[in-house]
């Protein structure tokens, strides 16, 4: 199987092994341009990305060979999916590799928000004792509405199991789950204690969460965000949360961070919310790595190459994989 493989972000090596156990060949570069790369990319057949570049039309069209992407990650928003339909490019992403990792994370930054452990941690370091300041609310008895019921949404519900929670969920594509109850997004908004967002970005995502959504709720919830910063608007959030519609948040994403998610501003000045939003004791946050572990470094590789293998064993198929 001669194949040649780019790989442009730098991913954990067991992909690569098992792709030249296929009979591929492969080659690294984690630095150069698309503008830099176009010249070469009509000899390779298959490419491996995280997020360092937006495989976009004027991207793909010039990998005129390309057989399969393969995505270390769930999301595809930096991909041109309709496209590679169009071409019959397999598209591969491992949403099963880091799934558990998501899920844990979002539990541990809703516990450590409803505990005030962070706000803790540094008073006692400083020499505070302040006990009354830091009494916590507790999980159990609350619902938690879960909006996105894919692979991340259920790894979620599955760490709420023994906290004495009602899992409820929103999403058409799933009409029952034994993790959840299946509810309307109405039903969802009147329910609520503790909503956790596990949707795509897509058109129809991108800024769902307004001051319009966010005050459409029965009563005041906490909000977890481990999906795609794009999805909450971070000015409508802050406002939220300044009249007490929202009792706190769970931030692993920015709406302002890079395409690629390695950082927040270039050359850029802080916006005057967003530095509310990190003065905010309501608020904790983490850098975008809900879903990376030590442990789903390996996994979404492992994910991905068995999905290659499982391809290229059965190539009797025509049809474009959206996996």
């Amino acid at each position: 199987m001669d194949k040649l493989v780019l790989f442009l972000d730098e991913v954990h090596p067991i992909l690569e092994e098992r792709l030249i156990a296929l009979g591929m060949r492969t080659v690294h570069d984690y630095t150069s341009s698309f503008e830099a790369l176009a010249p070469e990319l009509p000899k390779y057949q298959g490419v491996v990305i995280r997020s360092r570049i937006p495989l976009n039309n004027a991207f793909l069209e010039a990998c005129s060979n390309l057989e399969f992407i393969a995505r270390s990650g769930a999301g595809l928003e930096n991909i041109d999916t309709d496209y590679c339909e169009a071409r019959k490019i397999h598209l591969f992403s491992a949403p099963e590799g880091n799934m558990d990792a998501v899920g844990e994370h979002a539990i541990a930054m809703l516990l450590s928000l409803f505990n005030k452990l962070n706000q803790a941690d540094a008073q006692v370091r400083s020499g505070a004792w302040n006990r009354e300041e830091n009494r916590g609310v507790e999980l159990m008895g609350k619902t938690v509405g879960i909006i996105g019921f894919g692979h991340m949404g259920q790894a979620f519900a599955r760490r709420l199991t023994g906290f004495g929670v009602e899992v409820i969920a929103y999403d058409p594509r799933v009409p029952q789950s034994k993790l959840g109850r299946m509810v309307s997004l109405k039903e969802l908004k009147a329910e609520a204690d503790v909503v956790s967002l596990h949707t795509p970005l897509t058109e129809a995502t991108d800024g769902m969460v307004d001051f319009e959504f966010l005050t459409g709720f029965k009563k005041p919830f906490y909000l977890i965000n481990t999906a795609r910063g794009q999805i909450v608007k971070t000015s409508d959030l802050l406002k939220a949360l300044e009249e007490g519609m929202v009792l706190g948040a769970c931030l692993d994403v920015l709406e302002y961070e890079t395409s690629s998610f390695t950082n927040l501003f270039i050359d850029k000045a802080i916006p005057k919310d967003f530095q509310s939003l990190l003065n905010h004791k309501k608020v904790i946050f983490s850098p975008h790595v809900a879903g990376w572990t030590h442990e789903s470094y390996r996994k979404l590789s492992e994910v991905l190459a068995e999905k290659v293998e499982n391809h290229y064993s059965a190539h009797s198929s025509s049809t474009p994989e959206r996996i």
